[in-house]
């Protein structure tokens, strides 16, 4: 079925010295103008892509789709984070919650995590059997081809992180008030599971990593690396062309006819 079977551990890149602000800032700019004109295009040509983003607690997988979607319409770049299965979900057939939300056509679909729960986190964690676990992995290639089949750009990438960069991030979580809601039980219990999501990563790849929906991986060591290179593969991967804007002439504003209106508006405190 086109399987590559090179599930080799994902060597670390040379160290390089952190991105300074301003330069991530400015290559930041740069890519988000890429992204706007990549928008036009999609909408313009009734293009469907589906990015699907797996990797381990921590990899940085919101902040790279953060990233993807600040300078973009939402309504374009639809961002997909399901909650746990319901119990009617749970008894539907596994792929069945998923589907209604790939994208139509003039649309951007990013799952935060995604179909690959399976082949993951419940595999690791205990919340469905080998059985389900090797049935998904049968099927969800032929899954797949149908999906890039009916004119969907599916691109699939895997967030790689060494356990102490990790470790770290998590830590983090625990004594950054901005970050607590990171940190959740299921961090926690999968913690000391390192070994155990390496078997089912190399597993889901064994299975998945075909020639119609390939995976890149992507380390992720460094935030704002991983974030200007995903960006920039993801441009390479959907072809576009910088669409001539339309000539803007704004009209000559008229004001002044209406007077002051005097009605007691409740002005917030302004301490800043």
């Amino acid at each position: 079925m086109g399987k590559k079977k090179n599930t080799s551990p994902v060597a670390q890149a040379p160290h390089a010295a952190p991105l300074k602000n301003k330069e991530y800032e400015k290559e930041l700019r740069r890519l988000h103008v890429e992204l706007v004109k990549l928008q036009r295009w999609v909408v313009s040509k009734g293009l469907k892509v589906c990015i699907v983003f797996e990797g381990r607690d921590g990899a940085g997988k919101g902040g790279t789709i953060k990233a993807i979607t600040e300078r973009v319409s939402p309504r374009i770049f639809r961002v997909v984070a399901l909650p746990a299965p319901t119990e009617r979900e749970k008894s539907q057939l596994y792929l069945q919650r998923y589907l209604p939300h790939l994208p139509a056509a003039g649309e951007i679909v990013i799952f935060d995590r995604s179909w690959y729960n399976r082949a993951g986190v419940e595999r690791v964690m205990g919340f469905c059997t080998m059985e389900q676990v090797d049935k998904f992995l049968e099927s969800v290639p032929m899954m797949e081809r149908a999906i890039v089949e009916s004119g969907i750009i599916l691109l699939k990438y895997w967030l790689e992180v060494t356990p102490e960069e990790q470790e770290r991030r998590l830590r983090d979580r625990v004594n950054d008030g901005r970050k607590t809601w990171k940190l959740s039980p299921m961090d926690i219990k999968s913690f000391d599971r390192w070994d155990d999501y390496t078997v089912a990563r190399d597993a889901m790849f064994e299975a998945s990593d075909t020639s119609w929906a390939p995976w890149f991986v992507a380390r992720s060591e460094d935030k704002k690396r991983v974030r200007l290179n995903i960006i920039t593969h993801l441009l390479t991967q959907i072809p576009y062309e910088d669409l001539p804007d339309d000539p803007v002439e704004f009209p000559k504003r008229k004001i002044g006819k209406v007077k002051p209106t005097h009605y007691p508006f409740r002005i917030i405190p302004e301490p800043f």
